[in-house]
């Protein structure tokens, strides 16, 4: 059994849980942030004159290279400093970036927000994880990373209704300056959060150093390979996650939706199927790792399994086919199903004075890997395709993510066959 930690044995019950709630909301806005490009792409495509391949560079490459990347280094910072303060300057950063983005007038003044925003968002989950692993115990931690990780479907979700209520009255540009602002009010309030660890962390100023978390980094991956399976598994999985980045130019130019509506629909059927896939992951995953010999990871083998035959097919069906919208939902429901047990499991697996680090490293893998070439791939094969004349480039190039993605399966499994023998050899040594 670990240790509590400080924070586990000093909160209160409702100190945990309200600084739960306050980072699941903060998370929200990262997502709803995050995905307003996406949600408005039939609105900003058009109007800057983006070609698919540009479009895939301010979804994919730009944003992704600069949050992967400065996480990482954000990573190590929440290692080392005020965890809440660094998540309040995060906010106020990508917040204002988020306005200005609001005033793009082409590709290049929208690049440079997107691409710095991604440095501000890069602090959040790395930093917020850590907060939550010292506040819960380990037979809870899968529960408290869903809730964190329900930002995801709620925010993406918010993000589409946003534009399929809002876009048509108020213009995108209005959207990007009113969440902008709200962004700046949730700053003012993380800065305000105590952190348990902030005595230690002065302490202790002069301790491993950027080479020293390198060196516990490295270490951590080579002594688990149910740690790098994992991540491995969660790389393959993205690929198809940036390949949906293109799915509302998809829903309108190939499946003859209107672009209001169908951003009011999935924006509903995001919400609806990514709480239910988090609060399933969150307490399945938890009642698996309570009752099984198998880690987490084992139970996200079995639901890829079930649930990726529908996720290709709705790709191929006509709009009207009773498996398309159910096709949506499940591609939903697995990513957000995958979130709570597969950070838990990073930071089980991870060192307790690292794990900021370790989770940093994990996005800077599934976004850099597996986004990156999901997105950026995509709008690539998208242009390639339609240069060759082909009736439905947004189809085909998705299809493709898609197969790639299905390497997750063997990576699940044996994240989860290595998972209680990497976890007893990190406790023991």
């Amino acid at each position: 059994m670990n240790a509590p930690s400080p924070d586990q044995a000093n909160d209160s019950t409702a100190s945990r849980w309200g600084l739960l709630a306050l980072l699941t909301l903060i998370n929200v806005l990262n997502f709803v942030d995050r995905n307003l490009l996406p949600s408005f792409a039939n609105f900003i495509k058009p109007e800057l004159g983006l070609t698919d391949t540009q479009y895939g560079l301010l979804t994919g490459l730009f944003f992704i290279i600069f949050y992967a990347l400065a996480g990482l280094f954000m990573g190590v910072l929440a290692d080392r400093m005020h965890r809440g303060r660094l998540i309040a300057v995060a906010i106020a950063l990508w917040s204002l970036l988020t306005a200005a983005s609001g005033a793009a007038r082409g590709f290049t003044s929208m690049a440079l927000p997107r691409a710095l925003i991604g440095v501000g968002e890069s602090a959040l989950t790395p930093a917020a994880a850590s907060l939550v692993a010292d506040r819960f115990k380990p037979t809870q931690l899968g529960l408290a990373m869903a809730l964190y990780y329900l930002g995801v479907p709620v925010g993406a979700g918010a993000s589409l209704l946003v534009a399929g209520y809002l876009g048509p009255t108020i213009g995108w540009r209005n959207c990007f300056y009113l969440l902008g602002g709200l962004g700046l009010l949730l700053a003012v309030m993380m800065w305000l959060v105590r952190d348990g660890r902030l005595v230690a962390a002065q302490t202790h100023a002069h301790g491993p150093g950027w080479r020293g978390h390198t060196r516990v980094l490295a270490a951590a991956l080579r002594q688990s390979p149910a740690l790098c399976a994992i991540i491995l598994g969660g790389i393959a999985l993205h690929v198809a996650v940036g390949a949906a980045a293109f799915d509302q130019l998809w829903f309108v130019q190939e499946r003859g939706f209107d672009r209001a509506e169908v951003a009011k629909l999935t924006g509903f059927i995001t919400v609806v199927a990514g709480i239910a896939g988090s609060l399933f992951g969150g307490f399945a995953g938890d009642w698996w790792y309570r009752t099984r010999k198998s880690g987490r990871a084992m139970l996200l083998f079995w639901m890829f399994l079930a649930l990726a035959p529908l996720t290709l097919a709705f790709r191929i069906v006509p709009a009207d086919s009773w498996l398309f919208v159910p096709g949506i939902g499940a591609g939903i429901f697995l990513l957000c199903a995958f979130y709570g047990p597969s950070v838990s499991t990073i930071q089980e697996l991870s060192p307790p004075s690292s794990r900021a680090t370790v989770v940093a490293f994990n996005i800077l893998c599934v976004n850099a890997i597996g986004l990156g070439i999901g997105i950026t791939g995509t709008g690539w094969l998208v242009d390639l395709f339609r240069s060759h004349g082909d009736p439905q480039p947004y189809t085909n190039a998705a299809l493709i993510m898609s197969l790639v993605s299905m390497l997750a399966l063997p990576a699940f499994f044996l994240a989860g066959h290595w998972f209680h023998r990497d976890k007893a050899r990190l406790i023991a040594g």
